[in-house]
């Protein structure tokens, strides 16, 4: 796997991938050319665990109709501003979905499969909820 990132102007950088897929990176802190690169590991984060669930969930034959995972994430008031804490929501619609299947997916993909919770893991620790469709979090 390469990527590479090409200085543009200011603070702005675009990163590509060797198979010349593209991103609009902004290091300023006003964010106004695209997402920072921290936001991006988080968005990385989100989308690792979502296609592992995702498919998880699909082998079970469970019925979803929605997933939608937020990262919640604080930083160190110093620098290197790394992240300190990464709590993960995941919000999931379906039809009749198992809650056990659900938790299962989640912690399949935490424990197992997602890559880039496994190297977050080893800085930075992750917890997670579930809200079902009736809005309340799996106990």
């Amino acid at each position: 796997m390469i990527a590479h990132s090409n200085w543009k102007h200011d603070e702005v950088f675009q990163g590509t991938t060797e198979d010349g897929k593209s991103i609009t990176i902004d290091g300023d802190s006003a964010h106004t050319h695209g997402p920072s690169p921290l936001q991006i590991v988080l968005m990385a984060l989100c989308s690792c665990t979502s296609v592992d669930v995702v498919n998880i969930l699909k082998k079970k034959r469970q019925n979803l109709t929605a997933l939608r995972v937020t990262a919640h994430a604080t930083q160190a008031e110093t620098p290197p501003r790394v992240f300190t804490h990464i709590k993960l929501i995941y919000a999931v619609h379906g039809g009749h979905l198992s809650r056990k299947a659900v938790q299962d997916a989640v912690s399949l993909s935490k424990n197992k499969y997602c890559s880039v919770s496994k190297m977050l893991e080893k800085s930075t620790p992750i917890e997670y909820d579930i809200i079902y469709p009736d809005g309340e979090p799996e106990p």
